[in-house]
């Protein structure tokens, strides 16, 4: 399961119903991002920002699209207990049994609201968006991941505990303890997503023999070193995400591709996709320490490095292809001591052996072909 730094907590697959915090309120600046889908029956689901941690709390935010005959979103929000005046947006941006993105930024004065990376709805804030402390999600729909992300956290030292999050809270404001503890910073002992946890390379559901995923502590990455699960000395990523950016892309990535140093890339593959490429660049030298490089009609991940001018030995072997025309990814490069790791929808997808010297002089992100770009993290 792909077990991600403070600032960047991902939930996957939840069960529907879901209810899950999210401490210390939202900030300007900050974005939720839900993936799911819908089935071909659906008649309504919803999506609420709770002012408390119970589903009777009140709704800083409501979304409830209903597929009723007369196709609408309503959008709402609730009060001492009184839902308020409703705001119908009588277009429907969500297909019946398709997958689709759901983003909401906070701005300062409301929630933009975008679906399948379209701008969809603004809804004035009627209660201080601090006060959000939960999201409730039901109805006719299921969840991929839930992603909740930027605005910065305030609080404690960076690596102490809870690092760096108010209160001493932990990645997703989720209560801290002690680094690589039972429980491994997640409330009743859970672990990331909806995976009961246990001390430091003890049973990790999914993993063979309960061991920890590879490069991890407990598993089995001999040369990485990745700090306590999931990481009290982890960096936090850091500024604010790139969204939606115009493909070809590039971006500096100041200090290098330094060792847990994690990049986040979320985006979506359009039906007509032929191939695409994410490059970490050497932008003095122009030589490229990694190239991941899908490609569709061949059915492959390529990896690859070019040095002073020449493409080495490809390598091709994988178990899966997780990039598929018409779906959403979201995957994230790790730098080890020895290799990058990919994770790719909370799955790993492969490691690649460092082939440069110096981590610190990848220092570019390019992005080209076939894709759309949501948001970029380092």
């Amino acid at each position: 399961m792909f077990v991600s730094p403070p600032g960047y907590q991902p939930v996957y697959r939840p069960a529907i119903p879901y209810l899950g915090s999210i401490h210390g309120g939202l900030r300007e600046k900050m974005t939720i991002y839900i993936q799911g889908a819908t089935p071909e029956d659906i008649t309504r689901f919803f999506v609420n920002l709770l002012c408390g941690e119970s589903e009777s709390s009140d709704v800083a935010l409501h979304i409830n699209p209903r597929f009723d005959g007369w196709d609408k979103v309503v959008f709402n929000s609730r009060t001492d207990g009184s839902w308020q005046s409703e705001d119908k947006i009588r277009k429907m941006p969500f297909s019946k049994g398709e997958k689709f993105e759901l983003t909401i930024h906070v701005e300062p004065d409301e929630f933009q609201i975008k679906v399948n990376g379209k701008h969809f709805h603004d809804f004035k804030h009627r209660v201080p968006v601090s006060s959000v402390r939960a999201m409730h999600i039901s109805g006719d729909v299921s969840v991929e991941t839930i992603n909740v992300l930027g605005g910065g956290f305030p609080g404690g030292p960076a690596g102490g505990a809870g690092g760096g999050f108010p209160g001493g809270l932990g990645p997703g404001g989720f209560p801290a303890g002690p680094a690589g503890g039972a429980g491994g910073f997640y409330p009743g002992g859970m672990g990331p997503g909806v995976f009961p946890g246990g001390p430091a390379g003890g049973a990790r559901p999914g993993y063979p023999g309960g061991l920890s995923p590879p490069g991890y502590p407990g598993g089995s990455g001999p040369g990485d070193t990745w700090g306590d699960y999931p990481g009290s000395n982890l960096p936090s990523m850091s500024g604010q995400p790139i969204h939606s950016p115009p493909v070809p892309f590039s971006t500096r990535i100041a200090g290098g591709m330094f060792p847990k140093r994690t990049l986040i890339i979320r985006g979506m593959v359009p039906h007509h996709a032929n191939r695409l490429s994410f490059d970490l660049v050497m932008s003095h030298s122009r030589d490229i320490a990694f190239h991941l490089n899908p490609r569709f009609q061949e059915g492959a991940v390529v990896r690859n490095s070019r040095l002073h001018g020449s493409w080495g030995r490809e390598e091709r072997e994988l178990s899966t292809n997780p990039f598929a025309p018409g779906q959403y990814f979201d995957m994230s490069i790790r730098s080890g001591d020895r290799r990058f790791k990919v994770y790719v929808n909370g799955q790993h997808l492969c490691d690649y052996f460092h082939r440069v010297h110096s981590l610190a002089e990848v220092d570019q992100l390019d992005i080209n072909g076939d894709v759309q770009i949501s948001y970029v993290h380092f």
